[in-house]
């Protein structure tokens, strides 16, 4: 009989951050899609309500990110080691986690990334993760506090290239954003079952598969 192992991943402070992310985000992306194709889009009673929510849902995900930051740079302080990733990891673990990706998982070869509590992501996740979080997530979040405070950051917005201009990098950032979520959702239902990787943001605990499993943690 295989003994099934379990490791503990998800601290809670990260299962917190990731739900309040995720539905900030998702809120974000219908109210913005309201507000950038009002005569397509009317999810919500009226377009000043849609404002209003996609503002308060950008405050939160702030927030959210700033508790993010906190935990992994100040209380559990790896943020580096789990974000960033190593010489190792750009010179053979990229290349070795696309062949897993793209061939060898449909073959049923176990995944080359075994996740620890220090190690949970492989080099492109690594890779991936440090280009939201460290520069995608600032610059959406930098644009749109520039957008809700126009009249008082006028200098800034017109130095950035004008209004227009600004909407428009936002719209760009918050499709990359976006277009990241279907991938993250995708992968993270490639476990043994369709949540084996969406529990540990519940519970905190993954199980280890026996090997020659799929193993490959996604979240």
């Amino acid at each position: 009989m295989e003994t099934t192992h379990k490791v503990y991943l998800q601290p809670t402070p990260v299962r917190i951050w990731h739900w309040l992310n995720a539905f900030g985000i998702v809120t974000l992306t219908a109210t913005g899609a309201q507000i950038r194709f009002p005569e397509y889009v009317s999810l919500f009673a009226s377009y000043k309500s849609a404002i209003l929510l996609h503002n308060t849902a950008g405050l939160m995900v702030a927030v959210s990110f700033s508790l993010w930051f906190f935990y992994y740079g100040v209380v559990a302080r790896n943020l580096g080691k789990i974000y960033v990733p190593t010489k190792d990891d750009l010179q053979v673990g990229l290349l070795r986690q696309a062949k897993f990706y793209l061939l060898t998982y449909f073959l049923g070869w176990p995944n080359p990334h075994h996740p620890t509590p220090e190690n949970k992501f492989n080099p492109m996740q690594k890779s991936a993760y440090m280009a939201i979080m460290f520069v995608l997530m600032p610059l959406v979040a930098l644009s749109g506090i520039l957008l809700t405070n126009v009249s008082p950051l006028r200098e800034a917005v017109i130095l950035l290239g004008g209004l227009k201009l600004l909407m428009s990098v936002h719209f760009l950032l918050a499709c990359s954003l976006i277009a990241f979520l279907f991938t993250h959702v995708y992968l993270a239902t490639l476990g043994k079952t369709p949540m084996a990787y969406i529990k540990p943001m519940w519970t905190g605990w993954e199980e280890e598969e026996p090997a020659g499993k799929h193993s490959h943690h996604t979240v």
